[in-house]
């Protein structure tokens, strides 16, 4: 699997849109560590497996640190990478070009960066939270809640009441990934009457007496969580902006993920596509290769149209936000498209590779389980369509 992978891994995008040199390099510089470092390792490992041991993990993660790659989010003068968000594009869509890559790109060897709303905090909640000595460590981000999490501004019940110098937490989240596994995490809950201005953010330490997690049971090996508030006594110092104001950092973290979420997706099914390629060229069925059956050509040029448009289509959100432009509508078109087409790429790809497809042997049962939940993930695809439509009809789209 590892050779058929590598392959995989050294297909760059092909188009005829350019990537500035650097990009292009920083390209190169983490496919090369996902050949060298990841993949042979993953090989050892349970097709299931969500994460590299633990002495596996350090030495990676060493490596990634002195190629300059740890924390690609980060600014630099916390200790990360620093990257434009085209830049977290590129090390996103060459990151989840492994097995595990769909959820845990590189295999975590790049680090978790915390939520990009950190560090809109205070000095204090920066030192504490996100210092160099500590970021790469997995956080958590709580917004989703039972009673649907795609409209927080009305979904929302978890509340936070003001009592002295603490607010005393108490509701329900859920789909939240992550959360068993971090130090600390961010949860958004209501302070305020309903709508937007009633959410406040909160900085929350998981071993805070009175919160209880629940893993819930997916397709994919890597659970997320509900988590349980009662009574949690959360200081006042660590309400994350101002109380009221939380919708705003909700939307900010949000509307920036979606767009290396799209990338990552991308990277996938490039993954895949370059594997059914290869196997394309070499099975040959009723005496000639796949690869002169004018069905498995379609299938092969339909993918490589539609990565190429995905590609652009996500390049362009991260562009416009590298420019200081609202990017929210492209954010939610690049997210829709690209979590969509990698879907239907690797179901091409595994029905070219018929039993194969299906087999723990390759990573592409497990892409095609991950890929399903990336349509919902980030917010589901029904929710982008009505941030687009929005946006075109204005006032008239919406109800009185």
């Amino acid at each position: 699997m590892v050779e058929t992978l590598s392959k995989a891994v050294k297909a760059g995008p092909t188009g005829a849109w350019e990537l500035p040199d650097e990009l292009k390099m920083l390209r190169r510089t983490v496919a090369d560590f996902v050949r060298k470092e990841i993949l042979p390792e993953e090989a050892k490992l349970d097709p299931e497996a969500y994460k590299l041991p633990d002495d596996v993990l350090e030495r990676v993660q060493r490596k990634a640190k002195e190629a300059g790659l740890w924390c690609v989010q980060t600014p630099e003068e916390y200790g990360g990478a620093g990257l434009s968000l085209l830049g977290q594009c590129v090390v996103a869509e060459e990151a989840a070009k492994c097995r595990m890559g769909a959820y845990v790109p590189a295999g975590a060897a790049f680090g978790w960066d915390p939520p990009n709303i950190i560090f809109k905090g205070t000095d204090e909640q920066i030192e504490r939270y996100a210092n160099p000595d500590v970021i790469g460590e997995k956080t958590f981000v709580a917004i989703s809640e039972p009673s649907g999490g795609a409209d927080p501004a009305r979904a929302i019940q978890t509340t936070a009441r003001r009592e002295g110098d603490h607010y005393i937490l108490n509701g329900q989240k859920t789909w939240i990934t992550g959360a068993d596994q971090a130090r600390w995490g961010v949860v958004f809950a209501r302070t305020g009457g309903p709508g937007r201005r009633g959410i406040s953010c909160f900085i929350v330490e998981s071993d805070w007496e009175g919160i209880e997690m629940q893993p819930i049971p997916v397709i994919r090996p890597l659970y997320p969580n509900e988590v349980f508030f009662k009574d949690v006594r959360v200081p006042a110092e660590n309400l994350l902006g101002e109380e009221g104001r939380g919708f705003e950092l909700a939307e900010d973290w949000l509307v920036h993920g979606r767009v290396p979420y799209a990338a990552g997706t991308i990277g996938v099914a490039e993954a895949a596509l370059e594997m059914a390629t290869e196997y394309a060229k070499e099975r040959v069925t009723f005496g000639k290769p796949l690869a002169q059956r004018q069905a498995i050509q379609w299938m092969l040029a339909d993918s490589l149209i539609e990565l190429n448009a995905a590609r652009l289509l996500t390049y362009q959100a991260a562009w416009k936000a590298d420019l200081g432009q609202d990017y929210k509508v492209e954010a939610s078109i690049a997210k829709v498209y690209a979590t969509e087409t990698a879907g239907r790429v690797v179901d091409r790809c595994i029905q070219i590779l018929g039993g194969m497809g299906v087999a723990k042997e390759l990573p592409l049962e497990r892409w095609y389980r991950e890929l399903r939940i990336k349509r919902i993930g980030e917010g589901p695809s029904e929710v982008h369509r009505l941030v687009v439509a929005r946006s075109m009809l204005g006032a008239a789209a919406r109800e009185s």
